[in-house]
């Protein structure tokens, strides 16, 4: 399994860094949130892949999860979402005030 998970974490980085290197501002912020979703795979890959009943203190059970690394997942999932949004807006805004959103045009003259 956990050369499954590999395999869609390297996908995951080399769209996420094909999509980063493009000129578009769309398409930069699709790969910054396709290279978060490669890490959050990654940190999860990391803790292993494990099976075992919740981590309660009542049950009796013989193996346990480690719930850390799923909150600390859970919580960059909320981050990033938030930080995607907020791109996006300004995204729009910059598009709305200059008409493009090519990078090149965007950084402006180099007289400037």
């Amino acid at each position: 399994m956990e050369l499954f998970m590999s395999l869609a974490i390297g996908v995951l980085f080399a769209v996420g860094v094909y999509l980063i290197l493009s000129k578009s501002l769309l398409r930069i912020i699709l790969g910054t949130s396709m290279l978060t979703n490669g890490v959050h795979l990654l940190l999860l890959t990391m803790s292993r892949l494990k099976t075992g009943a919740a981590p309660l203190l009542g049950d009796k059970a013989e193996s346990y999860v480690d719930p850390l690394p799923q909150a600390l997942i859970l919580t960059s999932i909320v981050i990033s979402f938030g930080v995607t949004s907020f791109f996006f807006v300004l995204a729009y805004k910059a598009y709305q005030k200059l008409g493009t959103d090519d990078m090149e045009e965007l950084r402006g003259d180099k007289d400037e």
